[in-house]
């Protein structure tokens, strides 16, 4: 369900006792196998998974003007329709620090790229005692990865 933050605290709080909430968040521009075999394992964490979702403007101050490829609207319907995927809450700053304060996941998780000390939030979410897990990665693609193979099938097609 894409709900509004507001809308997802309130679903969640009758269910923080009992479940373990998990958070992870990004731009999940172009959805690929790798985001798929992310968000599983995410979900192994725990009981419910939270989405942050950049959004569109969130994302041109990341990663520049031609991003995203696809609107916030699109990835947010794609990554609700995702088995592992129970919430997306979309946001507009550069960050998910104050998703991360407000949500007060019992886990939040990042790709192994991301050394803990680097996670934002990470810091927050140990402080009460939550646990912050970081995925290795299954499959080498990327958004970026995929746009430099279009490109180049593009490229081709010029010569």
């Amino acid at each position: 369900m894409v709900l509004s933050l507001e809308e997802l605290l309130r679903v969640l709080e009758p269910l923080r006792e009992e479940k373990r909430i998990v958070f992870t968040n990004g731009c999940f521009d172009i959805i690929h196998a790798g985001h798929a075999h992310y968000l599983s394992k995410a979900k192994s964490y725990g009981d419910i998974l939270v989405v942050g979702l950049n959004s569109d403007s969130s994302i041109r101050r990341i990663k520049g003007p031609k991003r995203p490829i696809i609107p916030q609207h699109m990835r947010a319907y794609l990554l609700d329709c995702l088995k592992p995927v129970d919430y997306v809450v979309i946001f507009e700053e550069d960050t998910p620090i104050e998703l991360i304060r407000a949500i007060r996941p019992h886990v939040l998780v990042k790709g192994a790229d991301w050394q803990v000390e680097n996670i934002v939030g990470a810091d927050f979410v140990l402080s009460y005692g939550g646990k912050v897990e970081r995925v290795e990665f299954e499959f080498d693609i990327s958004t970026s990865k995929i746009i430099e193979r279009i490109l180049d099938l593009y490229r081709e097609e010029e010569r």
